[in-house]
């Protein structure tokens, strides 16, 4: 048990260190336009990083992982809302799903 509340303080240690030693470290605006730019494209790029494989392994089938990733990538590029993307993406992945359940 003492290992537990060890472990809670050191994940909390390092998640801390990691949100303040920017913070402390860096003192004035960051002008580099680089460095701005690489820090304002980093969250989307973690955020896909971590969501994209998630996808393909949400469902029974990969294929149907494949359409409902492709029906949301093509409405999200015509500019549809994140609700019209979400259910169309679901629904394409259930037409697949049914095709496939009841087809082979």
């Amino acid at each position: 048990m003492n290992n537990f509340f060890l472990y809670i303080l050191t994940m909390a240690g390092v998640t801390y260190l990691i949100r303040m030693l920017p913070l402390v470290l860096v003192k004035k605006k960051i002008k580099n336009k680089y460095v701005v730019s690489f820090l304002h494209y980093l969250p989307y790029a973690v955020l896909s990083v971590m969501t994209v494989p998630a996808v393909f392994f949400a469902t029974d089938n990969v294929i149907s992982a494949v359409v409902g990733f492709a029906v949301a990538l093509f409405l999200a590029y015509f500019g549809k809302g994140l609700m019209t993307v979400a259910l169309s993406s679901c629904i394409g992945v259930l037409i697949v799903e049914l095709i496939i359940k009841y087809l082979f």
